[in-house]
């Protein structure tokens, strides 16, 4: 697990740093240039005529450290100062100073020589306005020059909170960032103007991102091994969980075969579909394993009896929005007391009646994509875009739900716990039919005991990495929503493989 903070949690981790721990900023500073000129040199970066372009904050104050570690290593380097003179940190001007006198030529404009890397200390974290006059023109200056881009810590004129672009931003291949990856770094489009990045440790302590909320985190594949479930050598299917699947309306057997089968992949012991009447032959077909219900009206006591039989619930993956599929998610979210997820047509519906949350709190887990999410807040699209991150939040909290937006970066969000941000998966995913394979993956994981909040962040994560195995395997046109089902097998091999060795 790794931390993603935003640029102000990451300012105040470094005061912490400095005021509580003891460790002086120029200390900090001089780290961080060290490790910014040893990944340069990992990353065979070019640094034969270097030119470094800093800001009057602190990290201009790194770019000039950079540049005179680099005149030691006998680069030809020069720095171009851009920043408000008067407006220097001391840490600022002492690198300043220092650089200087160990002979780095200071200038104050850029020029159109030919560099092999232009290296972008302009502004750091703290950025939050949008990026006009000079520096904006400097800026484009910086991208225009020939030579590979390296930023410093964040891309300069990316918001660290948002991924935003305030006006224009460095376009780099690398960056270097210190003690942790920033939020605004692995969201778009941010992400696309860090290029290559790697964090670097330079002893800043991350005790205030420990169970902090506005502290996000993500996975990596190494921590596979301790979110899925376990295998027990004394079990049965029970052990495993009876999940009960109402998907699948009259001509959408494939919702329900799809949500059905990821589950079972990803180890549940017993799945029971209950769909409409003309999916029966199809589903018994495609997926022998399921038992096979179904329905052509509105059956209360049907689905009562279901809902008592099962451990776990999933809803709503093909199910349509006729008066019967209406009835069927309005009884089951009021009476339901099992885990339970709720995907595609059954969030339409309930954003036609968002009075359906707002009862008590449940162990359910919405699965909503943007414009499914937009209905149930009631905002716009481009809204919701601008402030996923505090209005999912607060949707959690005022409807007592678990929350999977899923985007590009698909987030998970609990109202008392950390936002979970998916780092993993590729755009090879964006087929119909994935949606129903994570609401499956999820409700296996619950049917195996984990918890809803557990459950969906470990099902995001296993469903992209699924995502890259089939990527692997079919290359980024051609994967289709099964193809998941079988990189989630296949991932799952692999960490199983890896926690016997």
């Amino acid at each position: 697990m790794r931390y993603l903070p935003t640029g102000e949690w990451m300012q105040k981790a470094d005061n912490y740093t400095i005021h509580e721990i003891g460790i002086p900023s120029m200390v900090l500073m001089e780290r961080a240039a060290l490790a910014a000129v040893a990944v340069m040199e990992q990353e065979r970066i070019n640094t034969h005529r270097t030119l470094v372009v800093c800001g009057s904050g602190n990290n201009g104050g790194d770019g000039f450290a950079v540049a005179r570690l680099l005149k030691e290593k006998g680069c030809d380097v020069e720095a171009a100062f851009i920043g408000n003179e008067e407006s220097r940190t001391p840490d600022c001007m002492q690198q300043m100073k220092i650089a200087e006198n160990c002979g780095v030529p200071v200038v104050t404009t850029i020029s159109r020589k030919e560099y092999t890397v232009i290296v972008d200390a302009v502004f750091g974290v703290g950025l939050n306005r949008e990026v006009s006059g000079a520096y904006a023109a400097n800026i484009k200056k910086m991208n225009a020059l020939p030579g590979q881009k390296v930023a410093i810590d964040i891309p300069s004129g990316i918001c660290s909170a948002t991924g935003k672009v305030l006006g224009t931003a460095f376009s780099a291949d690398l960056t270097v960032t210190f003690e942790c990856e920033k939020l605004g770094c692995v969201l778009h489009p941010g992400c696309q103007y860090s290029g290559k990045t790697v964090a670097v440790s330079i002893g800043i302590s991350r005790k205030l991102f420990e169970k902090e909320p506005g502290v996000c985190y993500t996975f990596e594949k190494s921590d596979l091994p301790e979110l899925i479930p376990p295998r027990r050598p004394n079990s049965h299917k029970g052990t495993y969980g009876k999940i009960l699947m109402i998907t699948g309306s009259r001509g959408m057997s494939g919702a329900a075969y799809l949500s059905a089968k990821a589950a079972y992949r990803c180890g549940a012991g017993l799945v029971r579909i209950y769909t409409h009447e003309d999916n029966r032959v199809i589903l018994q077909q495609l997926l022998p394993e399921a038992i096979v219900s179904t329905y052509t009206e509105y059956e209360e006591e049907t689905i009562r009896d279901l809902l008592a039989w099962a451990d776990v619930a999933c809803i709503g993956c093909g199910l349509g929005q006729s008066r019967v599929a209406e009835s069927i998610l309005t009884q089951v979210v009021k009476e339901v007391q099992i885990p339970c997820v709720i995907d595609a047509d059954g969030l339409n519906i309930l954003g036609c009646h968002p009075e359906l949350l707002e009862e008590r709190e449940r162990p359910i887990v919405l699965t909503p994509h943007m414009k499914e999410m937009s209905g149930l807040l009631g905002c716009s699209v481009t809204e919701l875009q601008e402030k996923r991150f505090e209005m999912t939040r607060a949707f959690t909290d005022r409807a007592g739900v678990v929350c999977v937006l899923k985007d590009a970066r698909t987030i998970a969000a609990k109202w008392d716990r950390q936002i979970f941000v998916n780092t993993a998966g590729n755009s090879s995913m964006a087929k119909a039919g994935a949606g129903d394979v994570l609401a499956g993956v999820i409700t296996g994981l619950m049917a195996q005991g984990l918890k809803p909040y557990e459950a969906a962040v470990c099902g995001v994560y296993l469903h992209a990495c699924a995502g890259d195995e089939a990527k692997a395997a079919r290359g980024s046109y051609s994967v289709l929503a099964e193809d998941l089902t079988a990189g989630i097998g296949d991932c799952l091999k692999r960490t199983e493989e890896s926690m016997e060795q």
